[in-house]
């Protein structure tokens, strides 16, 4: 079965339907508790989907790259639960209800995909929860990993403050990890990018956890 992330070629015949627009890096694209109307495919950059705990502390939930979409809770015009936010500077397409239906009048398989999207957010989400018991090394091994995999390649476009701003750690934190890492061979740093070079040594029993636990 083709997954939900792997049909950015297909979406792409399809922006037409939408409606094209820009976002700095750090802005919201959408706001928690805010009405929404349709959802966004993001064309190119990277965004960070956050919760607001009853704290008021932000919890990372998702980091969605190009070629996904995201805001699907909100189809039924519901609420938005969560936060999106440019970590890089984006390009991202708004699909209203409407042009979604008229989407579908030429694209009707795209039904069955949303469908199959909005189970894969489901189980995105329950990782999330699942992050909290983790130590920090931890969060930011689960979170290259799985910026690999949506990648598709072991080449991790962030700096090492997009990556602290994406986990909720401090820069430092970050930093004391990946230069351990670097030591070991398990990653390499070039300019603006990370290459994982032994993902299996970021995946349990490998892992070595550290770090102290995430307040």
């Amino acid at each position: 079965m083709v997954s939900p992330f792997e049909t950015d070629l297909k979406w792409e015949t399809l922006l037409k339907y939408g409606t094209r627009q820009f976002v700095k890096a750090k802005t919201a694209i959408y706001k928690q508790e805010t009405l929404g109307e349709g959802f966004y495919y993001l064309h190119k950059g990277l965004v960070k989907i956050v919760t607001s705990t009853f704290k008021g502390k932000d919890r990372l939930v998702n980091i969605v790259v190009p070629g996904q979409i995201m805001g699907l809770q909100t189809m039924d015009q519901q609420p938005h639960f969560t936060t999106a936010i440019a970590v890089k500077n984006a390009v991202i397409y708004h699909f209203s209800c409407t042009q979604f239906l008229e989407t579908l009048k030429v694209q009707p398989e795209l039904l069955p995909l949303l469908t199959q999207t909005i189970n894969q957010k489901m189980r995105i989400l329950l990782t999330a929860i699942n992050m909290k018991a983790l130590t920090s090394e931890e969060q930011i091994a689960r979170l290259l990993l799985n910026i690999c995999d949506d990648y598709k390649n072991h080449e991790v476009p962030l700096t090492q403050q997009e990556l602290a701003d994406c986990a909720g750690l401090t820069r430092i934190t970050v930093y004391k990890i990946l230069k351990a890492w670097k030591e070991r061979g398990i990653i390499e740093i070039n300019n603006r990018t990370f290459v994982v070079k032994r993902p299996d040594m970021l995946k349990p029993p490998h892992l070595t956890a550290n770090t102290t636990r995430p307040v």
